[in-house]
């Protein structure tokens, strides 16, 4: 039956981008339909988030990619997250509460090198040409969306009471912006950040990775009493590296591996995979119960390993262990356990997740981020870069026994995926959220899986977020007495608005019989643009 009222069906025979905001989806749908493929795309579409998202989304940030690479039939996953920087100053440290801002949470930027190392190793397009949507829409500027005035408008107040961050922080965003206050409509030039993306274009990554950017980042985080140092940025790699996968009904779901903690995400599927969910009431009681208790007891398997050895992550993923998992399911009792760290963070991130299938085979997911809410609040005069704030989401805490160590590879809790069937790309799925990705991207398989929902159906249905002990925030279009029956059983649960950001920004691509089938989160500005 036709619904109306909901978002249509965006559908290609020739390659899709799905991203949080239509400009840099566009962008990336342009260099398909102008023969470049989804690495060369994926290079497009992530400077353009660089430009329309800048809170969460810049070249100074980190993140990861799990890819389909056509020509050698086979998926892999690329690292760019910095590893914990020589002069980080641990010791010293006992809380992340302690560097949410400024120039000590910074780590080295790596987004620039994803991006680059993605186009040099499988693209088919140079940088001039992939970087001069981005470059355009910073120098001609464009009109903030709802989400941009939203986050940008958010965080001023915070920044405002930060006097060595603020002036150039608002010079770049507030300056730069028609009347210099975030309204609908308004438009945000960036002028510098277009100098910096048409610089980096024409010299390649080491402009910054030893170069003069690098050089300016380095000297303005010393200038504020940072610790990075030009041997970080120097010794940063972009590292392609084997995912690891799990089955769900049939099809191979494939994520980085740790330190990513998207495990976590492949767990609670393998529990799953052992309850007929698709014959339960979809959004009932037992659907979601059943989905919640998975999601916390995989929460709290992933918080006591750490980053698993591979030897461990096959026994937390074997046949035994998950039986074992899915008896505490279904036994009943209240599920009762952290969701997020050793030690709980004290606000969510901010990151991006963006889609893209080509005509040749090629599927592209990545999930990238600044950490929070335009990163560490530092942004390089002059270069209109903003510096992420990672470091913030290391486990400091003495007592913990994931207490990162300097030198160590940086652990994230992304979950870029590429499902499979009989080894052919069906789906790139991702999600921001923070911790929340482990849980939402479940969610919405579910959806999509078991109950066969379109994707972008599968996307917009209705979602939770679980949070330490038996806290869940469940959106309020579930029927009321499914939420009363969902407390009856244990969960502490509070009833959010219809929509919320709390729950991801989800962005997907479907391939199926030769049709590129794109799906994109209202939750956030999200946009499918068939090439």
């Amino acid at each position: 039956m036709l619904q109306h009222g909901k978002r249509p069906t965006i559908a290609s025979r020739h390659g899709m981008v799905a991203a949080a905001h239509p400009l840099a989806a566009a962008a990336g749908a342009r260099i398909l339909g102008n023969g470049g493929n989804a690495f060369d795309a994926a290079a497009a579409t992530a400077a353009t988030l660089n430009v329309v998202e800048p809170y969460m989304s810049g070249l100074a940030g980190m993140g990861m990619a799990t890819c389909y690479v056509a020509s050698e039939r086979r998926v892999r996953s690329l690292n760019f997250m910095s590893l914990i920087p020589r002069k980080f100053p641990l010791e010293k440290l006992n809380s992340r509460e302690q560097i949410v801002r400024g120039p000590i949470p910074v780590g080295s930027p790596g987004n620039l090198a994803g991006w680059c190392e993605m186009v040099s190793a499988y693209g088919t397009r140079k940088l001039p040409e992939l970087f001069a949507p981005a470059i355009a829409v910073a120098r001609d500027g464009f009109g903030l969306i709802e989400f941009n005035v939203e986050e940008i408008g958010g965080v001023t107040y915070e920044l405002r009471g930060k006097d060595k961050l603020y002036p150039e922080w608002s010079r770049t965003y507030l300056e730069g912006i028609d009347g210099g206050r975030p309204a609908l409509g308004a438009v945000l030039k960036q002028p510098d950040l277009a100098n910096t993306l048409e610089a980096l274009a024409a010299e390649g990554p080491a402009l910054m990775y030893g170069g003069a950017l690098g050089k300016k980042v380095v000297e303005r985080l010393a200038e504020l009493g940072g610790t990075l140092t030009m041997d970080d940025l120097m010794d940063f790699k972009a590292q392609w590296i084997d995912p690891v996968a799990a089955t769900y009904r049939g099809r191979t779901v494939h994520v980085p591996p740790p330190p990513c903690e998207g495990f976590q995400y492949l767990l609670t599927l393998r529990i799953l995979e052992g309850f007929d969910l698709g014959k339960l009431p979809r959004n009932g009681t037992d659907h979601i119960d059943t989905v919640l208790r998975a999601i916390r007891i995989a929460a709290g398997v992933r918080i006591a390993n750490g980053a698993p050895s591979p030897q461990k992550l096959a026994e937390l993923l074997s046949d035994g262990h998950v039986e074992s998992l899915r008896a505490r399911v279904r036994d009943g009792k209240p599920v009762v356990g952290p969701t997020e760290q050793w030690t709980p963070p004290a606000n969510e991130g901010h990151t991006t997740s963006f889609s893209i299938a080509d005509k040749h085979g090629n599927m592209v997911c990545v999930t990238q981020s600044l950490g929070s809410v335009f990163g560490s609040g530092v942004v390089v005069p002059g270069t209109g870069v903003c510096l992420n704030n990672f470091l913030y989401w290391a486990d400091v805490n003495p007592k913990s026994p994931n207490r990162v160590k300097i030198g160590d590879a940086m652990p994230v809790c992304v979950a870029p995926s590429i499902v499979t069937e009989d080894d052919k790309p069906v789906l790139a799925l991702g999600t921001p959220g923070s911790y929340g990705i482990l849980q939402t991207q479940v969610q919405a398989m579910v959806q999509f899986v078991d109950f066969g929902l379109p994707l972008q159906q599968a996307i917009e249905a209705p979602r939770a977020r679980l949070t330490d002990g038996r806290a869940v925030l469940l959106e309020s279009r579930v029927e009321a007495q499914v939420r009363e029956e969902l407390r009856s059983r244990g969960h502490d649960l509070t009833s959010g608005p219809d929509w919320t950001m709390k729950v991801g920004g989800m962005q997907g691509v479907v391939l199926k019989d030769g049709t590129f089938t794109g799906g994109c989160d209202p939750r956030r500005d999200g946009y499918c643009v068939p090439a």
